[in-house]
């Protein structure tokens, strides 16, 4: 029979682990409490504390009656733009490093390790050295203040994640089947749409997972290169921000930031198990 006593040692573990889970987790219960509490009560109080009152216009008023940067409809048309953003950008990133994982780890060709060391460089380059060339390089191709240029920008950026993933786990992939496909006449694309691409969805999710939290979450770039109605939900959560400095409304500010943070939490939640896989599925060869 399996012995169920726990040695201190383990007991230690498991307080570390809840005191950890705890930490991370506090900012959000305060989040989602507040967003459930009416300005009154918050004022009347402190920023920590159950809701007397489930306030559940709090999160009416943030997806479709707060102004923001003047324009009185909520959140919605911002929480539009970052899916118009970061649906395509995702789509497009997965793809084209899936095709320059496969190029760099199966499809060998002279100089392609140093190819593979120069897309991969970009995940240490930090996002500030990026402004001024992208800066540039949207003023010249009028993609200025557009969804547009913010779809490039994440889709050229998110290549180095994308294609580290895909290169990795396609390098635990046997030699001989892209040897026999050579055989019998297949070429680099046919290869890939028949052969690769059906092998390749625990990575494929991993990456869609990645990009898609990524550029949901990212706010350097859509606050710098976008203004006004062509923002991402989360510059528009800053103009909120400011919208309310001299009265606080912080339950609508909570609501607020629970909606922009929900499809970032499901998309995790649902492909989360995915993920891990994903991850470890081209540890080994």
């Amino acid at each position: 029979m399996r012995d169920r006593t726990f040695a201190p040692s383990r007991i230690l573990i498991y307080l570390i682990v809840l005191l950890i889970a705890a930490a991370w987790l506090a900012p959000l219960a305060v989040v989602v409490l507040n967003s459930l509490r009416t300005n009154e009560e918050i004022a009347q109080g402190s920023m920590i504390g159950w809701p007397q009152h489930l306030a559940w216009s709090n999160y009416a008023a943030a997806w479709s009656g707060f102004c923001v940067a003047e324009t009185c409809a909520g959140i919605q048309p911002y929480m539009l733009n970052s899916a118009l953003v970061t649906i395509p950008a995702t789509v497009f990133s997965t793809l084209l490093g899936a095709v320059a994982g496969y190029a760099v780890s199966l499809w060998r060709f002279r100089g392609d390790s140093w190819i593979y060391g120069i897309v991969t460089l970009g995940i240490f380059l930090p996002q500030q050295m990026r402004l001024l060339p992208w800066t540039i390089v949207l003023r010249d191709t009028g993609l200025m203040n557009t969804l547009t240029g913010l779809v490039v920008i994440h889709t050229i950026q998110g290549l180095s994640f994308t294609t580290l993933f895909c290169r990795n786990y396609y390098v635990a992939i046997p030699q001989e089947l892209i040897r026999a496909a050579r055989i019998d006449g297949a070429g680099f694309f046919r290869i890939f749409w028949r052969i690769i691409l059906p092998l390749s969805p625990p990575i494929l999710v991993v990456t869609v997972i990645w990009q898609f939290t990524h550029i949901w979450n990212e706010f350097l770039y859509g606050v710098t290169f976008t203004t006004g109605q062509q923002q991402p939900v989360t510059a528009a959560l800053i103009a909120l921000s400011a919208a309310v400095a001299d009265i606080p409304q912080h339950g609508v500010q909570s609501a607020a930031v629970m909606i922009a943070a929900l499809p970032t939490l499901l998309i995790y939640l649902i492909g989360g198990k995915y993920f891990v896989r994903g991850l470890t599925a081209g540890a080994v060869k």
